[in-house]
């Protein structure tokens, strides 16, 4: 079944599977000490900086666990948008996995500010409050809006000089850098982030995240956080010989243009309709927008997707590496035949 409920919910690029197949042959040693974990680690130190030490993991909430009990102790405090990932759809792993208190701030687009940030930077040292230690901040934003290179530059400045550190979740790091057309480093070590979830599965890699440390510090005991999170693959080669495929040719930028431009595409298709109103700023391969509940009662009937906010009938649609102009099509006769053309 076709949807644009995730892209998650996408397939696996063929490159990849087959640089899976390619590394199930023979015997190699475990736990990431085999040649395509090596190259793994050759691949993204050339992507994002000699400077970058990566520690390949299963999976997205365990690439933020893993990263925050890097920056944060459990007298610390995390401040993050109120619609982060860790605040809303983590069950609140980060926060068990590191103690510390995360702090939800409101903001109008899922972005955070350095003004928005400065009320919170209080209390540094106190041991009757939660000392402040590090921002989160997802590129993209779960609303789909992009932080550009200098809004990122801005935020890291400002934490830096309260000794803070900042984490960039890059579930969609590649949608982002397609949308700024800049390069992964440009937006993450040379723009001040001290330590980045870099996803791939939601951009056509099968399983598998990476925890990028930029500061030595940081990475100091990332191996060991890796280990008690459970995040350390025995067979790791499998998880590792993708990310070689995924930055090789630029593939992950040819993936992510796509799914943007099937976005465009598919905000072309709802702006045929009155009744459907976008609420964000359409940046990436994200859309968020309302309809009538009836109508989209009938739509559930043909499409899985997710209510943003089921109060006021938001839906949030979601193009992927895969997704087809044949998928467009279809959704917008699915549109002309569930709404009426006379409003």
């Amino acid at each position: 079944m076709r949807s644009f409920a995730s892209d998650n919910n996408s397939g696996v690029h063929p490159l990849v599977m087959d640089a899976i197949t390619g590394a199930n042959r023979d015997h190699a040693p475990g736990y990431g000490d085999d040649p395509w974990t090596a190259t793994a680690v050759r691949k993204l130190k050339e992507v994002f900086g000699e400077e970058a030490e990566p520690f390949i993991v299963f999976n997205g909430t365990g690439a933020n666990s893993v990263a925050l009990q890097a920056v944060a102790r459990s007298f610390n405090s995390i401040i993050c948008a109120q619609t982060a990932h860790i605040y809303v759809d983590e069950c609140g792993a980060p926060a068990r996995m590191t103690g510390a208190t995360v702090t939800a701030v409101p903001t109008p687009d899922g972005k955070l500010t350095p003004d928005i940030i400065r009320p919170y930077l209080k209390h540094f040292n106190v041991c009757h409050h939660a000392s402040p230690k590090a921002v989160y901040i997802s590129q993209a934003t779960e609303l789909g809006t992009v932080y550009t290179i200098d809004e990122v530059r801005a935020i890291a400045r400002l934490l830096h000089r309260h000794d803070m550190y900042l984490h960039m979740d890059g579930a969609r790091l590649a949608n982002a850098c397609a949308c700024l057309d800049c390069s992964m480093k440009q937006l993450t070590a040379d723009a001040g982030v001290d330590i980045l979830s870099f996803g791939g599965t939601k951009n056509g890699m099968m399983a598998g995240e990476a925890v990028i440390a930029f500061r030595p510090e940081i990475a100091t005991h990332l191996a060991y956080f890796r280990k008690q999170s459970a995040q350390l693959a025995s067979k790791m080669r499998f998880l590792s010989a993708q990310f070689t495929a995924y930055l090789s040719d630029d593939l992950w930028l040819r993936n992510a243009r796509h799914a943007n431009r099937m976005a465009e595409k598919l905000l072309d298709i709802l702006r045929q309709f009155p009744q459907i109103r976008p609420t964000q700023k359409a940046e990436t391969n994200q859309l968020f927008f309302t309809m009538p509940p009836e109508a989209a009662k009938k739509l559930e009937e043909e499409y899985f997707f997710y209510y943003w906010n089921e109060s006021a009938c938001e839906i949030r649609f979601v193009t992927s590496w895969d997704t087809t102009d044949e998928d467009l099509r279809a959704l917008e006769k699915s549109l002309h035949t569930i709404l009426p053309q006379n409003i």
